[in-house]
């Protein structure tokens, strides 16, 4: 399939079209700007001064500029008859970060592969519309939203081997130690089931490598192995002399991060696969503090100071241990889970929802070109399409691959109403190649990325959205398919579907969205049955009257907040039912719990290749991106095991 780098099929239209947006553009600032004046926000003083001030000037500049905008709308509107439905992206790296090395990194052969995946809604609305959220500054959020994303992901991950019979295992204090931003070393206990990530300061140091700080810093006796293919670096803390890890004998994985900051190098790493005992359990006793104290001085570049507070940028490097056995963070999960101040190193996939904005979408996409490879955004339709009403805004989708696109299709949903259905909320569905087989057959996988009608009384419309959504996806693969099962030519690794869909899993009052086929086709890590959710699962929608508390103006105040049953109830929106008599016990058990989960990670298990498996392998919710947005990000890696046994 040809992917579309424009959004007109020749330059012609695309001409027309600027000048006509041109004519159009002054009018849709002023408009914005002056409804802008009257929604107030925190940071504003003397907010009627301003209304007195700047109101006649916005509204006579207003006036004046509507008879060209008149005029350019005359030509822009039939043009999108004409305007394709995405714009492709796409900045070639020839790098060993590159698509092209991802793709020759994988063969289908071993124990298998992990993938990390994200949504996340960014609420990237024109300012006057943003500020009914409680956030503002939409052109300053795009930019400092992308770098956060770029930074958090480009980070390198680190291992800690413990070489020792008899001390296999990092204490919680000592991950405390390790990862407290003050770098105070006072060890924090972290409340109930759920874990904080466990992260060391990294900053770059000129194009010094990290490997190289890590080496440099790290006592005698200490080893660090890094090599070129993965950001990955090894720390083995010694134990008894001649002592080994069992599993020591791994193939070291690489160190090389490539910054994509400022003017330097991109900062795409390549795929890190974790395997069977990857985590980072802070549950599990005790391995000596003394030895990660002076680990975490190495990577400090041995002065042992702090690092730099999150406000300078600062590279996190993940920290990660591997032992003889999978430790769990919660005795009834296999995998792990966390709240994070840090979207996950070596992210793959990246989806969002709410990029409405155009100008915000194309300074979002030059900020992760930093990261990724491949994006799409400025998807869906405008004006009149089909059985859809008026379209004011796209969709609002955007999303973001280190792998290649082969094939892309958006559809927009015809049955919203009211002012949703002035923006053209839909589905995107995506085919991404993830590696070839030794005998030239294409590994598959597929992501569906969509954004449900929001109105909370509306179950019925997001019902009819998500049968819509299953009938499209079966098209989409079917079409996009190329294989037959006598002689397959592509191998399906993985199905993924997210977004934003605008119902959570304890609301009486969306019974109808949770009891959706959606949910035995595709499997919630978070999720127990029908309005039943795990332990440790919390809300992914936020308070907007807290969102600029100073309490939760960081990714690590945030953090810290959310980790307590206090702090969620104060600053994540929990529902409100209809029913009052029934709903009273429901609602105090939803208190005591985690809020509203409306953004969704779910993954196939079933129409993935023969003998191959999907296991979760973590799974994280964001602070990231405190106050640029209301909503938490959501993370997700998925283990694709091959059905081989490790040799």
């Amino acid at each position: 399939m040809v992917l579309y780098t424009t959004p007109f099929p020749n330059s012609c239209l695309s001409a027309l079209h600027t000048v006509s947006w041109a004519f159009i553009f002054p009018c849709y600032w002023l408009l914005d700007r002056l409804l802008a004046l009257f929604i107030p926000v925190p940071c504003q003083k003397n907010q009627l001064l301003c209304i007195v001030l700047f109101m006649p000037i916005y509204l006579g500049l207003l006036v004046t500029s509507l008879p060209f905008a008149f005029l350019g709308f005359l030509f822009w509107s039939p043009l999108q008859c004409a305007r394709r439905p995405y714009v492709y992206s796409w900045l070639e790296d020839k790098g060993p970060a590159g698509g092209a090395a991802l793709l020759r990194e994988w063969k289908g052969t071993g124990p298998g592969k992990s993938f990390c995946f994200a949504t996340a809604n960014v609420c990237l609305l024109p300012d006057s519309l943003a500020r009914h959220n409680n956030v503002f500054n939409t052109q300053v959020r795009a930019k400092e939203i992308g770098h956060r994303i770029r930074n958090g992901a480009s980070r390198p991950q680190i291992k800690i081997y413990i070489d020792s019979p008899t001390n296999t295992s990092i204490s919680a204090a000592s991950f405390s130690s390790l990862v407290s931003p003050q770098g105070d070393g006072i060890a924090r206990a972290v409340p109930g089931s759920i874990k904080r990530t466990a992260s060391v300061d990294y900053k770059g140091n000129g194009g010094r490598h990290p490997s190289d700080e890590a080496a440099n810093g790290l006592a005698s006796g200490d080893a660090v192995d890094c090599s070129n293919l993965e950001n990955a670096c090894i720390v083995r803390i010694g134990g008894d002399e001649g002592s080994r890890h069992p599993e020591v004998d791994d193939p070291a994985t690489g160190g090389q991060t490539r910054n994509g900051a400022g003017g330097g190098p991109r900062g795409q790493t390549p795929n890190h696969s974790q395997r069977d005992g990857d985590s980072g359990s802070l549950g599990s006793p005790s391995a000596s503090r003394e030895s990660l104290v002076k680990a975490r001085a190495g990577l400090d570049g041995g002065s042992g100071e702090p690092g730099a507070t999150y406000s300078k940028a600062p590279h996190k490097a993940s920290v990660v241990k591997k032992a003889a056995a999978r430790r769990k963070r919660h005795p009834d999960e296999v995998f792990d889970h966390e709240i994070s101040a840090f979207f996950p190193a070596n992210l793959d996939f990246l989806c969002l929802q709410e990029v409405f904005d155009k100008r915000a979408a194309s300074t979002l996409k030059n900020q992760l070109h930093g990261y990724f490879e491949y994006i799409l955004y400025d998807v869906g339709v405008y004006g009149c399409q089909g059985r859809c009403c008026y379209k004011c805004l796209n969709s609002g989708l955007f999303f973001a691959s280190r792998y290649p696109i082969m094939d892309v299709a958006y559809h927009c949903y015809p049955n919203g109403k009211g002012f949703d259905s002035l923006a053209s909320k839909g589905v995107l569905f995506l085919k991404v190649q993830v590696g070839s087989t030794p005998q030239d057959q294409r590994i598959v996988g597929y992501i569906t990325c969509t954004h449900l009608h929001a109105p909370e009384d509306d179950s019925a419309i997001r019902c009819e959205q998500l049968d819509m959504l299953l009938e499209w996806l079966a098209d989409f693969r079917k079409s996009t398919s190329s294989s037959s099962t006598a002689n397959p030519e592509e191998l399906v690794a993985f199905d993924i579907v997210c977004g934003d869909l605008n119902f959570d899993n304890c609301s009486s009052d969306d019974k109808l969205e949770q009891q959706h086929s959606l949910f035995t086709r595709y499997k919630d890590p978070c999720r127990l049955g029908p309005g039943e959710e795990k332990p440790w699962a919390i809300g992914t929608m936020l308070d907007q009257d807290g969102l600029n508390d100073e309490d939760v103006s960081t990714p690590d105040n945030l953090q810290k907040v959310l980790e307590s049953e206090e702090g969620r109830r104060e600053y994540l929106a929990f529902p409100i039912s209809k029913s009052p008599g029934a709903c009273q016990k429901g609602r105090k058990d939803v208190l005591k719990g985690n809020g509203r989960r409306i953004d969704y990670m779910l993954y196939a298990e079933e129409g993935l290749c023969p003998d191959w498996k999907a296991e979760v392998e973590e799974f994280s919710f964001i602070t990231q991106l405190s106050s640029l947005t209301d909503h938490l990000p959501v993370a997700m890696r998925l283990m694709v095991s091959t059905g081989e046994e490790e040799a």
